[in-house]
């Protein structure tokens, strides 16, 4: 009796332990192999390949609707380049400066006069921001040192640090009157502690072309600042237009020959991906559940008094469904930050084309996994996947190199060379060498003032180049290289390469053997999948 009570219960270890293998079988399967097994359709898949189509499609949309606005924003600047700043072309940058006091009346003069007749001359359809009844005046500013007293001759000064500002407001006229010009020359620049002059005034725009995409056409704020920056006392004096965009829905507006359906079609499209999206994030959370349970609840007990390896736990964790979901939340918000732009509640296309940009990114490296179903193009990700750990490790040291090139290049040859002038620029350098690009003109434009500076540049170059083309970049490649042979000879042998795999691997049956389908499964799929 004794022995009958446990075989019985051996019989009965066995076929839990069978039927977990099943579980954890069925749960690692394919779309396709686990309808065969259960006969589910693969919902997932298909929800998958509908929600790929779809967000490329919002994505396209939106590009074109966010490209004409920035389009219509690097236009305005130049368009207000070439009114206000006096004999301006385009090109110029840095180089468009003023170096006599004379210059500076004449280039302010300009500015206002040009500001003044802006309605006689401008081909835009630009007008000055009202408030109330009158226009909002345009801003002279000039910055100085409050005392002084500099003789460059006897090497001497006497400074007093305190910055004060000396302003002066001027009113659109048509044309400039005559209270305008006698403002501009009681307006006196007080050269020898000048700062910075700063013009700034605000004027208002139409963007019109959005009507073509249905879409309202957004009413623009542009704060325009013209800068003359003496901050250096070289003798050179930069001058600089800069503008701060603000969008704002128009208080009056009608369009014809648009009708109200065809310009909330879009909004109706934003809402069928959010509801998409939505589906899909429910479906993919509730596997990684069903993962997460399955090795706790199941795994973790039927092999207990051995220690589970945290790589076999993380193998029920499924990291392309928690790349979806994290997908299908950005998306989410993306769609709801552009149907808010749509009404004119919110104008932030940057933040709006951040989100859908990284959501449509994941979408699409999603595709990689289903992709991972044929063996040839498997072993890519499993190659990524084993190789991750080290490349990590990897990039952490030769990151600790490159940052120590970067800061000594920053310091020493910031001075003389310009790709070398912030931490930035370098780091953008350093990474264009790393990749053979831009790798002459970095050595030619080296400034040759200082000849020990030049001979240092020459050491700093060729050992970066030498350390991490021949070296470091090489190890990276072998790293790769040596995972790609480990996983080719693990699939070309066939052995298990876990625990887990292991486990599953006494478990021999085939997705149509019908030994996978649940009770009370047995419907109209039955029939065509024969035990």
């Amino acid at each position: 009796c004794t022995a009958f009570k446990l075989d019985n219960q051996q019989h009965q270890d066995k076929e839990t332990a069978d039927n977990l293998r099943r579980k954890i079988k069925y749960f690692f399967m394919n779309p396709c192999e686990k309808y065969k097994a259960r006969g589910r359709k693969p919902w997932k898949l298909m929800l998958q390949i509908i929600k790929i189509a779809i967000i490329t499609i919002q994505l396209v949309s939106f590009g074109l609707s966010n490209q004409m606005v920035v389009t219509f924003k690097e236009e305005n600047l130049m368009t207000f380049k070439h009114l206000f700043l006096k004999d301006y072309v385009d090109g110029r940058g840095d180089s468009y400066a003023v170096y006599r006091q004379d210059e500076v009346y004449e280039h302010i003069s300009y500015i206002v006069d040009k500001y003044s007749r802006l309605r006689n001359i401008t081909v835009g359809n630009h007008a000055y921001e009202k408030k109330g009844d009158t226009y909002s005046p345009l801003s002279l500013c000039q910055e100085f040192y409050r005392n002084g007293s500099i003789s460059p001759a006897n090497e001497t000064f006497d400074l007093d640090a305190q910055i004060e500002t000396e302003c002066l407001e001027i009113v659109p006229a048509f044309p400039m009157g005559s209270t305008t010009e006698d403002d501009l020359l009681n307006f006196v620049v007080h050269f020898k502690r000048l700062l910075n002059v700063k013009i700034k005034f605000t004027l208002k725009a139409i963007n019109l072309q959005t009507v073509r995409n249905r879409e309202l056409p957004n009413c623009y704020d542009f704060d325009v600042t013209i800068t003359f920056n003496n901050q250096a006392h070289s003798g050179r004096m930069k001058v600089d237009l800069d503008n701060d965009v603000d969008i704002n829905e128009c208080r009056d507006w009608k369009v014809t020959g648009a009708s109200p359906k065809n310009i909330y079609y879009p909004l109706l499209f934003d809402c069928l991906i959010i509801v998409t999206c939505i589906t899909s994030l429910a479906l993919c959370t509730r596997s990684v559940l069903n993962g997460i349970r399955l090795q706790f609840v199941n795994f973790c007990l039927v092999r207990q008094g051995k220690k589970v390896p945290w790589s076999d736990r993380l193998e029920f964790l499924n990291g392309w469904y928690i790349l979806i979901i994290a997908s299908d939340t950005l998306t989410i918000i993306g769609s709801i930050l552009k149907i808010e732009i749509q009404t004119k509640i919110l104008t932030s296309y940057d933040v709006c084309s951040i989100f859908l940009g990284t959501g449509t990114m994941l979408v699409w490296i999603g595709v990689i996994r289903y992709m991972g179903y044929f063996k040839k193009y498997n072993i890519l990700i499993l190659t990524l996947r084993a190789a991750f750990p080290n490349v990590v490790r990897f990039i952490g040291c030769a990151g600790i190199i490159y940052l120590g090139y970067c800061f000594c290049g920053w310091i020493v040859l910031g001075p003389y060379h310009e790709k070398f002038r912030t931490l930035n620029t370098v780091s953008e350098c350093l990474f264009s060498l790393i990749n053979g690009d831009d790798m002459y003109p970095t050595f030619k434009y080296m400034k040759q003032k200082s000849y020990l500076v030049w001979l240092f540049s020459r050491v700093y170059l060729y050992t970066f180049v030498s350390l991490f083309i021949y070296m470091i970049l090489s190890l990276f490649i072998t790293l790769i290289t040596d995972t790609y042979d480990t996983i080719k000879q693990q699939q070309q042998e066939g052995s298990p390469v876990s625990e887990l795999h292991c486990f599953m691997s006494e478990c021999k049956d085939l997705p149509t053997s019908g030994r996978y389908r649940l009770e009370g499964e047995s419907g109209s799929f039955t029939c065509c999948f024969p035990r």
